[in-house]
């Protein structure tokens, strides 16, 4: 494996391996300059093509693999990645499970599983790169991914939407941790809402999501991306949790 520049910015994605919003904004960033640390759990050939295509195009991109409920699999993920890197400038944590249960069906099982991914797995990915950071004179950005909806929660998620109303603590609780540390430290989080529906989402709650917002139409990963830019580049901003949400929030 050829030598990494060790001056080189580096940004860590979670859920960078399948076509959805984590490779949104990797490639967002890749455009930006950044080499970049492509988590995936399970889908290994599709973040393969990934990073092939980001090769193609000059940019400097690695498969680090990793299940998030596992934390010596995201501690191993982290060293391999420092090893390789020597740093993190920026990690966004994209990777989340999203199972729909109805309430009268749910098992502790669920509830433990989605905590163990996202909020316990976002939690040690953030503590591992934040730590990551503490030590660089530049310090870092940390950008975690949360849901807009824990504010509204909808039928059917009540395992997700408790593991995911931890994001913002977790945002606000790591921007005060590091910053103490190292001041070049921020940690924010973003709200996505309808931006990339799952293809199995039934229809009539594909057009209630659209109709939910005030904007009256589906937003894009791109809008994620962008949220991701600008809370990099405001280098005044931290512990805040940003909506994207086309304005369900307001209607």
């Amino acid at each position: 494996m050829e030598s990494f520049p060790r001056n080189s910015r580096v940004a860590v994605v979670t859920g960078a391996g399948k076509k959805r919003v984590g490779q949104v904004v990797a490639r967002a960033l890749a455009e930006r300059g950044y080499a970049l640390a492509l988590h995936y759990r399970e889908s290994r050939r599709e973040a393969e093509a990934f990073r092939e295509e980001c090769t193609a195009a000059g940019i400097t991109a690695e498969l680090f693999q990793a299940d998030l409920a596992d934390l010596s699999s995201v501690d191993r993920m982290f060293d391999e990645i420092l090893d390789r890197f020597g740093r993190i400038d920026v990690l966004v944590t994209a990777a989340a499970i999203w199972i729909p249960t109805p309430f009268e069906s749910l098992k502790a099982d669920d509830v433990v599983r989605h905590f163990q991914v996202n909020a316990m797995g976002t939690f040690w990915c953030c503590y591992r790169g934040g730590l990551a950071m503490v030590n660089q004179r530049e310090g870092g950005v940390i950008i975690t991914i949360g849901d807009w909806a824990i504010e509204r929660p909808y039928l059917n998620y009540a395992a997700y939407f408790l593991s995911k109303g931890c994001i913002p603590t977790l945002t606000r609780t790591l921007a005060v941790e590091l910053a103490h540390r190292n001041p070049a430290i921020r940690v924010n989080c973003i709200l996505p809402g309808p931006v990339m529906m799952p293809e199995n989402l039934a229809e009539h709650e594909r057009i209630e999501a659209l109709k939910s917002t005030l904007l009256k139409r589906e937003g894009r990963p791109e809008n994620v991306a962008a949220a991701v830019l600008f809370l990099i580049d405001n280098d005044y901003i931290t512990g805040i949790s940003l909506p994207v949400e086309g304005g369900r929030l307001l209607s």
